[in-house]
């Protein structure tokens, strides 16, 4: 059976007629593009795009497949190497501490416990992305310390072949929410024990631990003139050693799902 390739947002900006006319509520017809390849826009939220150019967008864009893993799978072969897992030889390598059989370890501020078989607990809600690379972070086969060097997503192992998604479903909304609530980033420091770093040309620079040994630091210029906003996130070398791509991906891709339900709120 043939596969059908997914459409980039690059095919679909061709078909775009580029004149960056923010009827889609989106600052460049580049944006839109990314913007429906990751699923937050639909082709019709153009209303330059013809019935015909839709129809032949769609029925690929329907079809397209990702390397998101499956999610049951890939979370059972983690609870397996959890339950060989010797939890005190990989405590303080992580940055964890272990007590009485069970795992402490801190995301984004909050203490999750992690016992043997993988079941998990913490005072705050177990918000279930956060589930799999937690458990991915402690298996993973490798493990370095924090080298203070930033690297793009792409520049990780494995990040090539995820780039594109990464872009369209995390850096390109997290863009869109900071363009439209400009206090975010500076509630997202609060709320996650985050911290402004200098060194960047950004605007702001703001520094999260999602988990003890992965730094990532998402950096927002904003729109000055005719120059369009932009945002990047970085991490540091250690986080390809630390967790697979996959998990890395799955990572930001949640905290970006939670930082839009924060920003709807606090609307």
């Amino acid at each position: 059976m043939s596969t059908i390739k997914p459409l980039t947002p690059l095919e679909i900006y061709k078909v775009l007629q580029k004149t960056n006319c923010k009827q889609c509520a989106l600052p460049s017809c580049l944006a839109f593009a990314a913007a429906v390849v990751g699923g937050q826009k639909k082709l019709d939220d153009c209303p330059h795009l013809t019935d015909e150019e839709k129809d032949t967008l769609a029925p690929t864009l329907q079809a397209r497949s990702t390397p998101e893993p499956r999610k049951a799978e890939f979370i059972d072969k983690l609870l397996e190497k959890m339950a060989v897992l010797d939890l005190e030889a990989v405590a303080f390598e992580r940055g964890v501490s272990c007590k009485d059989g069970s795992i402490s370890i801190l995301s984004l501020g909050k203490e999750f416990h992690v016992d043997q078989s993988g079941q998990m607990k913490s005072s705050c809600h177990i918000i279930p992305w956060v589930q799999a690379p937690i458990l991915s972070y402690l298996c993973y086969g490798t493990h370095t310390q924090i080298t203070g060097r930033w690297v793009s997503f792409r520049e990780i192992k494995g990040g090539i072949e995820w780039r594109g998604l990464f872009r369209s479903r995390c850096e390109t909304p997290l863009k869109i929410l900071a363009d439209k609530h400009p206090e975010l980033l500076n509630d997202i420091i609060e709320l996650f024990a985050g911290k402004d770093v200098d060194g960047f040309d950004a605007d702001i620079a703001v520094v999260l631990h999602p988990l003890p040994h992965i730094p990532i630091c998402i950096c927002y210029q904003a729109a000055d003139g005719d120059l369009e906003s932009d945002l990047n996130i970085f991490f540091d070398e250690c986080c390809g050693t630390n967790l697979h791509i996959k998990s890395i991906y799955t990572l930001c891709a949640g905290l970006v799902q939670m930082f839009e339900k924060i920003a709807v709120h606090h609307s």
